[in-house]
């Protein structure tokens, strides 16, 4: 059996993404890791050097909105270029803001031997934790931030990126024109695991959020009008957040130790008012899916689905 990583990246150091150690952080159960690389603006492709693995290798691109202009289908068609370079058995996504926590490792390459010869299976599910700001909080509010999603898909020639590239489908004869198409789609069979990813897209230096949500604004609206004069991002006042007690993905502990933004970081003042979905409704909502349901979540989109558990605590 064997295992392939994958990612995209571009502008790591401009916007503050954690590329090196979401790669390191599932790299020891992967056969070979293949990151595309965008054309970045900085000193990335420096810094992918640092990772130090033969296991990997980086595949240069150039992000051209030419012909994906909306809708961030950008993102999806460059995970799909990297997708199609993997040889594994079971290729395994993890975004540049996306860390596998240690003890997760196990129970995944567990669940890909166990299943490797089940067709029925397509694909796995991870359970995410959504860190707010500083590192000390997350997002419990389950219709902002999805609580599982799909990262490891079973290598098939009709599996490709879907959407945005937040998750995947099965697409028959794709043209790579539409990835919002629904037309010859359906989703995959997938196996919930007791395996946690830790997304840090909403923790990171607020003066590198600006631009970076410039950037992804930019690639999902060519009509976006960038946010210009302003030195940092808003988090809100954290302490209406959940504090994290747990413990972080090992391969985060120096990039934690180093941060030089807390004082960006509100403790007073007006909660967080990003979108409508931290309003009172979906806190009420996100109460009741949290403290009744298990973290069951009352309707919402899920692009998947469940055809068993494997894990401890599924």
């Amino acid at each position: 059996m064997k295992i392939s990583g994958f990612t995209i990246i571009k502008n790591a150091i401009i916007y503050d993404f954690p590329i090196v150690e979401a790669v390191r952080s599932i790299l020891p159960i992967c056969d070979e890791f293949i990151i595309v690389a965008g054309d970045s603006e900085d000193a990335t492709d420096e810094l992918l050097e640092t990772i130090g693995s033969d296991k990997v290798r980086i595949i240069k691109t150039v992000w051209s909105t030419e012909k994906y202009k909306d809708k961030g289908q950008l993102f999806a068609y460059q995970t799909d270029l990297a997708l199609k370079e993997c040889v594994g058995d079971w290729c395994f996504y993890v975004q540049s803001d996306e860390v596998v926590h240690h003890d997760a490792l196990s129970t995944i390459k567990d669940a890909c031997e166990k299943y490797l010869n089940d067709y029925k299976v397509e694909g796995f599910l991870l359970k995410y934790i959504h860190i707010w700001a500083d590192y000390k909080h997350y997002i419990d509010a389950l219709h902002f931030a999805y609580p599982r999603e799909v990262r490891i898909v079973r290598n098939l020639p009709d599996v490709h990126s879907w959407r945005d590239a937040q998750s995947f489908r099965i697409i028959e004869n794709f043209d790579y024109q539409d990835y919002w198409q629904k037309e010859r789609t359906r989703k995959l069979n997938c196996i919930l695991l007791d395996a946690w990813l830790f997304h840090y897209g909403w923790s990171r230096d607020p003066r590198a959020m600006v631009g970076k949500l410039n950037a992804q604004n930019a690639v999902h609206d060519p009509n976006h009008k960038p946010v210009v004069g302003v030195d940092y991002y808003d988090y809100g006042n954290v302490n209406f957040m959940p504090v994290f007690s747990g413990e972080h993905p090992s391969v985060m502990a120096e990039r934690i130790a180093a941060i030089s933004w807390s004082e960006l970081i509100r403790h007073s003042g007006a909660r967080p008012t990003m979108k409508k979905k931290f309003a009172l409704k979906y806190r009420i909502l996100s109460f009741i899916e949290n403290g009744m349901l298990g973290g069951r979540t009352i309707g919402g989109f899920k692009n998947y689905k469940i055809v068993g558990r494997f894990g401890k605590k599924p």
